[in-house]
């Protein structure tokens, strides 16, 4: 089973913090056999030891952006196992688009059109419908692969000549740290590209937060996510949740 993860939120304007866990399955895109389904946890902490506690028991492949607060799930010594972590390209491609609007960079121009050419043979595979996991990876063997190859040779090359204090030399840092789990994605065609599938779950959340009055108890907070995933389960599988 994969698993998307997305970065915690708060959950009310309240003196203290309260967040939202996202969690979300989507195997459509691969034509897995699976239901998609959409979980959120209420959590009084964005500590690490929160995902440790959501996901106790759970073993595979979760896609995640960079928080560093998930690494401690890819140790030896968790129970039952390491997980292997998939990042998430759309937010490194954030990294570089925010480096060409501040600086006009030809540079991270570069490293865009990369990504864009990705994201292109992703899009390819999903017309006129999804294929296979099998299919998809060999694909991304084929024509992703050399991209990224590519790319990240870019970025090695930039790291030797820039400083990495710069904006550009921060969005290399990021990615370089990222980038074992930025090539899972090569390997498993269950893996997706970006972690958008669970961004769009949690965006009815995010607009929500500030009228969830309640929200701010751990009760009421505990409830409202149990609701929130009813129904953005029901929404994922087409089915109309106040009927």
């Amino acid at each position: 089973m994969k698993l998307f993860w997305r970065d915690l939120i708060r959950a009310a304007a309240t003196p203290k913090p309260n967040y939202v866990w996202a969690l979300c399955r989507d195997d459509r895109r691969w034509k897995g056999n699976s239901n998609p389904g959409v979980v959120f946890h209420f959590k009084q902490s964005r500590h690490g030891k929160r995902a440790e506690e959501i996901l106790e028991g759970f073993s595979g492949t979760l896609q995640v952006n960079g928080y560093s607060g998930c690494n401690r799930l890819a140790s030896k010594d968790r129970d039952g196992g390491p997980i292997t972590l998939a990042y998430c390209w759309a937010h490194v491609r954030r990294k570089f688009l925010d480096v060409v609007k501040a600086t006009k960079s030809e540079e991270a121009q570069r490293i865009l059109d990369l990504i864009g050419q990705i994201y292109g043979i992703e899009q390819e595979m999903q017309k006129p419908s999804p294929i296979s996991a099998a299919a998809r990876r060999s694909i991304r063997q084929n024509e992703s692969l050399p991209l990224i190859d590519r790319l990240f040779r870019i970025l090695r090359d930039l790291s030797r000549k820039i400083s990495m204090k710069s904006t550009l030399g921060s969005a290399i840092r990021y990615t370089m740290k990222l980038m074992d789990g930025l090539q899972v994605f090569l390997s498993d065609g269950r893996v997706e590209f970006d972690s958008n599938a669970v961004e769009n779950t949690i965006r009815p959340i995010a607009v929500l937060r500030k009228n969830a009055l309640f929200s701010g108890s751990e009760i009421g907070g505990r409830n409202w996510a149990v609701m929130a995933s009813i129904i953005g389960t029901c929404r994922v599988n087409g089915v109309e949740p106040y009927a």
